[in-house]
């Protein structure tokens, strides 16, 4: 059974392939999400549920907005600092969860930054129903400015791209990923030459990067200037996956990638729309494509489509990545997971999780028809993620590098206001479609606390009628027969006798010649390599107990680690090795735990659960499973 523990170090990532071929990757699978933002961004900023007038005075301040946005958001705060908070090499919500709990232990604030570091990943599920459905939507919606008359097309197509993309999951990304990069990398420097393109034509909006616009279009107009922020956050969506991506490509190609392709690129699309609005103010319709001569057009709706089904693929890859993390530190039951590549490991496929997506992306376009509606329930899972993200950014400061107050208060603060004012003004999307991803998040983390919370009253539960292992051994090893053979009995409570190791006893009334309690321990580490992964003690009688020790991203592989344990007396033999499992049945009771309904909830994802046998990969004609009951 699983357990999780925080010993065992490991250490990071060694990225074999050279730095350029690592800032390609990264080009393509990291900056996806944000590449794309141009698609919709500006021109949701004035067309938006709350337009602004296309004068000077607003394009120079959103501009301006924009600039700064990603300056401080994703250079400073996540390239500069949020980078350096790896947990062993890697990154996200649940690795910096990880790292910070490991650090702090269960102290009141440890507990309290797991709930806060929980709601980042029930907002991150939000954020990647909405991502596919809006990326793909503002793409194909490019046709309707090659022909007017395809608008009723691009729903359809919008559909049968998404379906495609959600149905080729199963085969893995890693032939289709290889071209991610050089995709993307065309992608961007279209964006570029796009840009300069339209800034030749009005070069004095150059001087849009002074911050003083910024401020000038607060003084200018409060409130929808407060209102703006909700839309200009939409040019950092996708912010988060440089920190979640960071296992895979490593913290220097993912800052050389932004700070000489993306960034560069990002700010000349942005600068050339803005040339263009300013010099033809109808031109805001949909300025992305409209920079481009009508023979580019089409070709440009193409690479955009192709860009938005790579975001979106980065967006499916990174839910498969956290709900694996989710599972191995017990915030999820066990899932059906598939390893899509013998090489790399991080690939996985998660049948439930990809087909859930499917139904709900696809609903989502349906419901909302449209990018400009999509966009006003955009927005507030990234903006309370990126929120969250700065308050962990604080724990990290003060508790965890142990920054001076003063640097550790200001740099925090910072980032709590920038990040706080965006959030607030997304509050205000709520009616319009903000409710979405918040109904969504909000499913997900009573999913993710009930089954954390139920965990541990099973575990709290077993050990109220366990019995010692010392004073099992004196009483029964030596009056029971003892039959030829290996019996590993999996358990969550390494120092108590497993209820089915009682109840073998009790009905078969034998007992093997070596008997193996066996605990899967994940730690919070992403992996854990060499001795660190397994312990082993005799403890007489034919009697051993064995830890095996994961990181939370490595794959659980019992059978293949107990044949490299060569101290456990004789080597363990496939066909004279029994696995024995306890299945319980859980009876929702009036006992102090859970509310009843979470009770009920929790007993139904046991239910349906994958089964230990699959998820430890033993073989299906060694197990054994005893039942039980079980009231919590």
């Amino acid at each position: 059974m699983e357990q999780q523990s925080s010993a065992g170090e490991s250490p990071a990532h060694a990225h074999q392939e050279t730095p350029s071929a690592l800032a390609v990757g990264a080009i393509g699978v990291v900056f996806g999400d944000i590449g794309t933002s141009p698609l919709y961004s500006l021109k949701e900023s004035f067309i938006g549920h709350h337009p602004l007038t296309v004068d000077s005075a607003h394009i120079y301040g959103v501009l301006s907005l924009i600039f700064w946005t990603m300056t401080m958001i994703v250079t400073v705060k996540y390239v500069a600092l949020i980078l350096r908070a790896d947990n062993k090499g890697e990154g996200g919500s649940l690795a910096l969860l990880a790292l910070i709990t490991r650090k702090m232990g269960q102290t009141r604030w440890g507990i309290a930054i797991t709930m806060i570091g929980v709601i980042a990943t029930a907002l991150f599920y939000g954020d990647a129903i909405i991502t596919p459905a809006i990326s793909v939507l503002s793409a194909v919606e490019g046709i309707t400015t090659v022909q007017q008359g395809l608008t009723p097309l691009v729903l359809p197509i919008t559909i049968a791209i998404l379906v495609g993309l959600f149905a080729i999951q199963a085969r893995g990304t890693a032939s289709v990923g290889k071209l991610f990069g050089p995709v993307m990398l065309v992608y961007f420097l279209v964006l570029a030459i796009l840009g300069i393109r339209g800034i030749a034509a009005a070069p004095e909006i150059l001087w849009a990067l002074n911050p003083w616009y910024a401020v000038q279009f607060f003084t200018l107009d409060p409130a929808l200037a407060f209102l703006a922020l909700g839309s200009v956050v939409l040019a950092v969506t996708g912010a988060e996956a440089l920190y979640a991506d960071m296992g895979h490509f490593g913290r220097r190609a993912i800052m050389v990638s932004w700070l000489y392709v993306a960034f560069p690129c990002l700010l000349l699309n942005y600068l050339g729309q803005s040339a263009l609005i300013l010099r033809n103010p109808a031109m805001i319709e949909n300025p992305f494509f409209l920079m481009a001569p009508d023979w580019a057009r089409l070709p440009l709706v193409i690479l955009a489509t192709m860009a938005t089904v790579i975001a979106s693929q980065a967006v499916i890859s990174g839910a498969f990545s956290v709900s694996q993390q989710a599972v191995q530190l017990g915030f999820l039951p066990r899932l059906r997971i598939l390893h899509t590549s013998a090489k790399a490991a991080g690939q996985v496929y998660v049948p439930l999780v990809n087909w859930g997506l499917l139904v709900l992306v696809v609903l989502l376009a349906l419901g909302f028809r449209s990018s400009s509606n999509l966009a006003s329930a955009y927005g507030i899972a990234v903006t309370g993620t990126m929120f969250i993200t700065a308050c962990m950014l604080g724990v990290l400061t003060f508790a965890v590098w142990k920054w001076h107050p003063l640097l550790a208060g200001l740099v925090t603060g910072t980032f709590l206001l920038i990040d706080g004012a965006y959030f607030a003004s997304n509050i205000t999307k709520i009616p319009d479609g903000g409710w979405f991803p918040l109904l969504v998040a909000a499913v997900a983390f009573v999913l993710l606390t009930t089954w954390s919370r139920g965990r541990r009253l099973v575990l709290a539960r077993l050990q109220e009628g366990a019995m010692p292992i010392a004073l099992f051994i004196r009483s029964a090893a030596q009056s029971a027969t003892r039959v030829k053979g290996t019996a590993v009995f999996l358990t969550s409570t390494p120092d108590s006798i497993p209820p089915a190791l009682l109840h073998n006893l009790k009905h078969n009334k034998v007992l093997h010649e070596r008997i193996v309690l066996l605990t899967v321990a994940i730690e919070q580490v992403p992996h854990v390599r060499g001795p660190e992964c397994t312990s082993m003690e005799a403890l007489g009688d034919g009697f051993f107990r064995v830890m095996l020790h994961y990181g939370f991203m490595d794959e659980v592989d019992v059978p293949a680690a107990l044949a490299a344990i060569e101290a456990c007396g004789a080597p363990f033999k496939p066909m004279e090795t029994s696995y024995f499992l306890a299945r319980q049945t859980l009876l929702p009771s009036s006992r102090p735990g859970m509310a009843i309904w979470r009770e009920k909830l929790f007993a139904w994802m046991v239910r349906n659960a994958e089964s230990a046998m699959e998820f430890f990969k033993l073989p299906t004609n060694r197990v054994v499973e005893l039942g039980s009951q079980l009231e919590i």
